[in-house]
């Protein structure tokens, strides 16, 4: 079993060569970054500085295994923002292709099962985005979690754009959904192209739609998060991960196990303890 592993340098929440020298010291293959304003985002970066940045990575022995696109609030569910949004994701297409990365991750909103017309402004959203990154030579992977794995690849395959694909997180579908992951990575098997490792439990079943909206407006009913879900440590949580990793293989996937950290007071410890954990269910 073998995979690339990476880190979600902004879970680090420190410089940026600070945190690429946690990555180096963790023995990981590569990196993810935040590429726009974002309240995850530890970094503001200037475009026009990725060579600079792409050698800098490179010092360290690493690579940019993808960007996280997320420009917050609602993704593209409301139309009257796409304009912006589509304008400002085109620019992070253009800045992968700089760093000669090919891999985008994002948080679109929530597909509904019962709402086409909410679904059909995130999809021509979607595929103005994922024609202008198909001629970059980039994938657009939609983060999981917000639904179902079957919802979601019913969505994908509507949308109908080739270069649209799944970054799959094992811990958002386990907290928010409670779907068993090597069962959803066979849902999800013809579109993943990247992972985050994450783990977490849920504590009682949550509405999704209240959930990512508290998160898309910065919580103004003050819900409390923890009385639904928590994320934790890998190998912690609820996320069965020699089980996880082998629905993986089995699909012929080979690519990135990026730990991503939202959460704990220690997050170094966290995160390397990650790495260790990673290497040890795959050996």
């Amino acid at each position: 079993m073998k995979f690339k592993t990476g880190i979600l340098l902004d879970s680090l929440k420190m410089p940026f060569e600070d945190a690429l020298r946690v990555a180096y010291d963790a023995g990981v293959d590569g990196i993810q970054f935040y590429a726009a304003s974002h309240y995850m985002a530890s970094v503001d970066f200037d475009y026009k500085s990725a060579k600079s940045l792409h050698k800098k990575v490179g010092e360290y022995g690493l690579e940019i295994s993808a960007l996280c696109g997320d420009l917050g609030g609602h993704g593209f569910e409301i139309r009257d923002e796409n304009s912006y949004k589509i304008k400002k994701t085109k620019d992070i297409i253009d800045f992968a292709s700089e760093l000669e990365t090919g891999i985008i991750t994002t948080h679109i909103g929530v597909v509904l099962d019962d709402d086409a017309d909410h679904n059909q402004i995130m999809g021509e959203a979607l595929q103005d985005i994922c024609r202008y990154a198909e001629k970059a030579g980039v994938y657009i992977a939609i983060e999981t979690g917000p639904e179902k794995s079957e919802l979601l690849k019913k969505f994908i395959e509507e949308t109908g754009e080739a270069n649209l694909k799944v970054n799959f997180d094992p811990a958002n579908l386990v907290m928010v959904q409670g779907e068993n992951t090597a069962e959803a990575v066979l849902n999800l098997k013809d579109y993943i192209v990247y992972t985050h490792a994450k783990d977490g439990k849920m504590v009682t079943q949550c509405d999704p739609v209240l959930i990512y909206n508290a998160f898309a407006e910065n919580n103004p009913d003050n819900i409390n998060i923890d009385d639904y879900f928590v994320e934790l440590p890998l190998g912690m949580g609820e996320v069965d991960f020699s089980e996880y990793l082998k629905a993986l293989e089995g699909i012929g996937y080979s690519g990135y196990l990026t730990i991503e950290r939202e959460a704990g007071s220690d997050r170094i410890k966290d995160i390397t303890e990650g790495v260790i954990f990673l290497k040890g269910v795959m050996e």
